[in-house]
């Protein structure tokens, strides 16, 4: 069984019920960011769920130059420091260079190595030395099996608190496909694994200058995740997806969360024997 890494006060394997990492894709607003926020914490005490907020302070791979990326390094760290602050809940956000461990760690609860990202040693290392949890996004390139290679240069570092998330396989040009195996595979490796069930349906350069998606296929990638045993669900979440300035396509509708995650904490009872 994978160890338990906890996230804030958010237990993530080690049998603990499924958590939820969730939030939009980026922080388009300090306004936005905390009204997701108010709401996942709201929806986290109704239904009994550890929730981590997810919200990106600068998307570093976008497909178009002219694309949002963010409110960028200081001022989308002081957001999700008044997330945690008004909240309580526990801020994951994705880092991309060395320089930007050091600050966000004062910050973050969980730092996240983008997939584009998760063989660039330098990175992994630092991220790995700031003495917070680790979640790396498995690359769309990268077969389960490889990714023990990330978690070794995390180990080399002295930290144990590694999460790997599974976001989808390149298939051919413009699609991913999700294997349910790659869970099992990267489990095995003694740590808790995450799904992606809103990237694993994105359709990366879909739109020409942005990615497209298949929001449809989320809650069926989702179940079968949850029923493969994952240890928390991946889901970005918006209230108008279809407004969202990054990733709208892929992101759930915020107010039928709640719905989608009463049956996948149904399924997640079931798994765990409960």
């Amino acid at each position: 069984m994978a160890r338990v890494v906890t996230v804030g006060h958010v237990a993530v394997g080690g049998g603990e019920p499924l958590a939820l990492i969730a939030g939009p894709c980026v922080i388009e607003s300090a306004e936005l960011a905390l009204e997701v926020a108010h709401r996942l914490k709201a929806i986290s005490e109704e239904l009994g769920v550890g929730v981590i907020y997810k919200s990106s302070y600068d998307k570093a791979n976008r497909t178009s130059i002219k694309s949002f990326r963010g409110p960028g390094l200081d001022e989308g760290l002081k957001i999700l420091q008044q997330v945690k602050d008004e909240t309580g809940l526990p801020v994951l956000s994705d880092v991309h260079a060395v320089e930007e461990v050091g600050p966000a760690a004062q910050v973050l609860d969980c730092l996240q190595i983008p997939a584009f990202l998760s063989r660039q040693t330098d990175l992994v290392v630092a991220a790995a030395r700031a003495g917070r949890p680790v979640n790396v996004k498995k690359g769309q390139f990268l077969a389960p099996w490889d990714v023990e290679h990330v978690v070794e240069k995390i180990r080399s570092q002295g930290n144990e608190d590694i999460l790997l998330t599974e976001r989808g396989t390149a298939f051919g040009y413009g699609n991913l496909v999700a294997d349910m195996r790659s869970l099992a595979i990267m489990r095995s490796l003694g740590v808790p694994v995450v799904f992606d069930a809103t990237h694993a349906v994105q359709l990366p350069g879909g739109q020409g200058t942005s990615s497209g998606g298949e929001r449809h296929h989320i809650p069926t990638l989702a179940r079968a995740a949850v029923a493969a045993g994952c240890d928390a669900l991946f889901l970005e979440v918006h209230p108008e997806p279809d407004k969202a300035l990054s990733d709208g396509p892929n992101q759930w509708p915020l107010d039928d969360l709640p719905a989608l995650l009463t049956q996948v904490l149904a399924i997640d009872r079931v798994v765990r024997g409960g």
